[in-house]
This record gives structure tokens, sequence and C-alpha cells, in this order.
């Protein structure tokens, strides 16, 4: 691949990698700083190919913009779902319903349908089970979490980044 092509990948996996990096770390001194960058450097230079597929992503500010809501919205679901699996668990009757749930996704990027299937693994109560081309095959611990998950509104957020 000619270097033109590489170079934007590099530099998007180094800033990602150092930015997660300062987020777990919280330390701003000049040794942890400097370590950090060479770090996210060095990764970046070994699997910036692995991590950004040769596929188009594109990037814009609204799909940056966009980007940062849907982390902010995909948290706020953890946490809920959290809270309902817990309330499941600790309630005498545990009122679960497990289901394998069946959807087709509309997403073409294969970055967006794997940034999907770990969306619902990471959401407390549902677990992508398989993808098969375009359908999702997820199980999921309640009615309600599949009824969630078959609204698509987690694949819809996921359009505007992807599409």
């Amino acid at each position: 691949m000619c270097a033109e092509k590489k170079m934007p990948r590099f530099l998007a996996v180094s800033i990602i990698l150092f930015g997660f990096w300062l987020l777990l770390s919280w330390h701003f001194d000049p040794l942890h700083l400097t370590l950090g960058l060479i770090s996210s450097l060095l990764i970046a230079y070994l699997s910036s190919d692995l991590l950004i597929s040769e596929e188009e992503i594109g990037f814009s500010p609204r799909k940056v913009f966009s980007f940062i809501l849907y982390s902010i919205y995909l948290a706020y679901n953890i946490v809920l779902a959290n809270l309902d699996v817990a309330y499941r668990v600790l309630h005498p009757r545990m009122p679960i319903d497990p289901q394998i749930v069946e959807f087709k996704t509309k997403l073409r990027s294969d970055v967006g349908r794997t940034i999907l299937a770990n969306s619902i693994t990471l959401t407390p109560g549902t677990i992508s089970v398989d993808v098969r081309g375009d359908v999702f095959y997820v199980h999921a611990l309640s009615e309600k979490s599949a009824e969630e998950l078959l609204r698509g509104k987690m694949e819809g957020k996921l359009m505007r980044i992807f599409e």
C-alpha cells in the first residue's frame, strides 16, 4: 500500500490510542505523556492496518460528532442495562425470558457491523452470538432487551457514522 494511504490511518490510530491512554492513565506529567505518546506511536506503527481496514471510513466533522454522540448513547445504555439485569437477578422471581433474536442489519461496512456486534455484547443482557453476512443472531435475557434491539435505534445511530 502506498505511503499516502497509510499515513492518515497511522495518524488516526495514534490519536485514538493516545486519547485512550490519557483516559486510562490520567497522568499528565511530562514523563507519562512522553511514554504514552511513544507507546501509542509504536502500537499504531505496528498495527494501524489491523485496527482500521482498507475500506474508506471518510472522517468528517459530522461523523466524528455522531461517533461522540454514539459513545455517550452506548455508555448510557450500558448503565441502564446493568440496572435492568441487576433488578432481574435480585428479584425473588427472577423475571427472565431468554431468547435468540434474529435480525437483518442495514449496515454495509464491516467496521460498522463489528461495532454493532460489540456494542450489543457490551450491553448487559444481550450477547452477539453470530453474524452471517447481514444477519445477526443475538441472545437476549428478556423480552424487553429483545424488543429494544429489534427497534434498531443502536443500528440507526451507527448508520449516521458509517453510511
